[in-house]
């Protein structure tokens, strides 16, 4: 190739790289969030807040988890909020996710119909599926239990759940019957499928709660070690996608983290539910089990939190 030739397919080269390194839109934070936070209107709340304060444009996904990663391993949104704390650290050792944060914390429960055909109440979360799902492959009448199916923070911490119990997820509980349904939907769908089955779920408190005026379903299971739900905001790192807003990811993070932003997640759904639907993580209690965050303060509050 003549040398001219060669000059004009660098320079070409050159300006998309330029392109690519430039790609990053500083007015606009991209984010990817599980449901369980949208559903809730959590979400809505803090975008307006931090649009507010920072000027940029807010630009919400609601996704499962596991979507949310994935989405975020594609460089399509700036930072993810999430809620499975093995999916989590897997985005973060493939070198994906930087400057992770958890902020806040609440519980899943174990919900249902009232007549509770499996005689659940009150049992650990692994009684409580083993006994669903014998009680189920035995066709016991009126004993079903709806998934979400779609690799979220809920659903994988449902397998973990399953496995808890003593059941293989792929080959014992997935396609064992029509007891057991799998949606592919966001939690607030999922519970609405269940609530018409009369069916059991797991479900975050906080959707649960956002919910339960259009719900017959009622708490079941509410406490063990399994149920607790960790939330935490991950930076998408710019060394794998350089089209990331990583400058106000961190930014976002640093105000997520903040004690006044904690503050009013603490406060949110009080007014309405007689409870909040999140409940914020401090140190040191964050970095301690079982909660195990790298930090949950902004360098500005806490930096060795």
């Amino acid at each position: 190739m003549p040398i001219l030739g060669i000059m004009v397919v660098l320079l070409a080269a050159c300006a998309v790289s330029v392109t690519a390194q430039q790609a990053a839109n500083p007015g606009v934070l991209r984010i990817a969030t599980t449901t369980s936070l949208y559903d809730t209107g959590l979400l809505d709340e803090l975008e307006d807040m931090y649009e507010n304060v920072s000027g940029v444009d807010v630009q919400i996904t609601a996704q499962g988890t596991g979507q949310a990663l994935d989405t975020a391993r594609r460089g399509d949104v700036d930072l993810v909020l999430v809620h499975s704390p093995g999916l989590e650290q897997e985005f973060i050792d493939q070198g994906y996710g930087i400057n992770p944060h958890c902020f806040a914390y609440n519980n899943f429960l174990i919900v249902g119909p009232d007549s509770d055909p499996a005689k659940i109440k009150n049992m650990t979360p692994e009684e409580a599926f083993k006994t669903i799902a014998i009680a189920g492959m035995n066709d016991t009448p009126g004993v079903a239990f709806v998934s979400r199916g779609d690799n979220s923070g809920t659903h994988n911490r449902e397998q973990q759940i399953w496995k808890a119990a003593g059941y293989n997820y792929t080959t014992d509980i997935q396609d064992s019957g029509d007891w057991y349904v799998e949606t592919g939907s966001g939690m607030g769908e999922t519970l609405t499928i269940a609530n018409q089955k009369e069916a059991y779920t797991l479900s975050d408190i906080g959707t649960y709660l956002a919910f339960k005026s259009q719900l017959n379903l009622v708490q079941l299971v509410t406490e063990g070690g399994e149920l607790m739900n960790r939330y935490s905001a991950i930076a998408v790192n710019p060394e794998k996608n350089p089209n990331v807003n990583i400058d106000e990811a961190n930014r976002f993070i640093d105000w997520i983290t903040s004690n006044e932003t904690k503050e009013f997640i603490g406060n949110f759904g009080v007014a309405e539910f007689g409870q909040p639907l999140f409940v914020p993580l401090y140190p040191p209690e964050c970095s301690q089990p079982p909660f195990n965050c790298t930090t949950c303060s902004s360098g500005e509050v806490n930096a060795t939190a």
